[in-house]
């Protein structure tokens, strides 16, 4: 008697579900293993307290956060993943461009009250780490405040100038003369961290003058004094000593006993306090090699 022949699904399934079981397991383990990376990266880059209007009773990430500027104010978007009110449509490459290039899906240019400047200089890793953690949030359908401006500052259209002046895209390389903490810590604060958003003095069209990094300003956000945090020993942190520094930025205690508060007390109860040990002596080594700036 002849042998009907076996269709060849019935012939090849069997051998290839184990292979279906573990590279979609491989795959469920990866998105999983970039959610919690990108989880620490969210904290890193102070994502909460800005897009958070946590005065109002807001929900997390729903934006709403008001933040005056000399040029108006600003009210920060929903970056939950709902898909009308938040970035839930973004695809990777809108997400990149965002923060590379400070472009929206649509193509305009974000104003840089969203510190793109800075977030320009994160690994690709990173930025796509972040996006999956955002991903993996729930949604809100929050909308957005529109920006209390006045021209030329609202003009959006003017933006691209700005970034041509302003802005380099695209990560830093680290410097192979410089130990690893040292870079790890420049990343920190420069691109994760974007401490010279507040700490540098700004020109009148509102970029970061360079000649005077990190040395504090008098109109920080929301008006406030930020003060200078380069290794100036009169006006800076120069007399602080390391375990100083870490102590601030792990409980936000001062040397003379002082708490931080405003900004940085909510930059260290949501940013520098859920850093590992390592991350947080690596900005201290990367502040100490800081030119000193009076």
């Amino acid at each position: 008697m002849r042998r009907r022949a076996l269709p060849l699904t019935a012939l090849v399934l069997p051998l290839a579900l184990p292979f279906v079981l573990v590279t979609g397991g491989g795959a469920r383990a990866a998105d999983a293993d970039a959610v919690a990376r990108g989880g620490y990266i969210f904290q890193a880059a102070g994502c909460l307290g800005c897009h958070t209007n946590e005065k109002a009773g807001g929900a997390p990430l729903t934006g709403g956060r008001a933040l005056a500027t000399p040029f108006g104010t600003f009210f920060t978007p929903n970056i939950t993943p709902d898909p009308v009110h938040g970035i839930g449509r973004w695809s990777d490459a809108d997400f990149l461009r965002a923060f590379r290039e400070g472009v929206r899906p649509d193509g305009a240019a974000l104003f840089p009250a969203f510190p793109y400047a800075s977030y320009t200089r994160m690994t690709d890793r990173d930025l796509l780490d972040l996006k999956a953690y955002l991903f993996a949030q729930k949604p809100q359908p929050v909308a957005n405040r529109p920006h209390d401006l006045s021209p030329p500052f609202s003009w959006r259209f003017l933006v691209p100038g700005w970034q041509l002046l302003y802005m380099t895209a695209g990560p830093v390389a680290d410097d192979p003369s410089k130990p690893a903490a040292w870079n790890r810590g420049r990343y920190l604060v420069d691109a994760l961290g974007h401490c010279g958003e507040c700490h540098t003095p700004r020109s009148l069209l509102g970029g970061l003058d360079q000649s005077r990094y990190l040395a504090g300003t008098p109109d920080g956000p929301d008006g406030d004094k930020v003060p200078n945090i380069t290794p100036h020993p009169a006006k800076g942190l120069g007399k602080w000593s390391d375990s100083d520094l870490a102590m601030l930025l792990e409980l936000g205690l001062k040397p003379d006993g002082d708490v931080a508060g405003g900004g940085m007390g909510e930059v260290v109860r949501n940013t520098t306090s859920k850093l590992t040990a390592e991350d947080r002596a690596a900005i201290v080594t990367y502040l100490r090699g800081v030119p000193p700036k009076e």
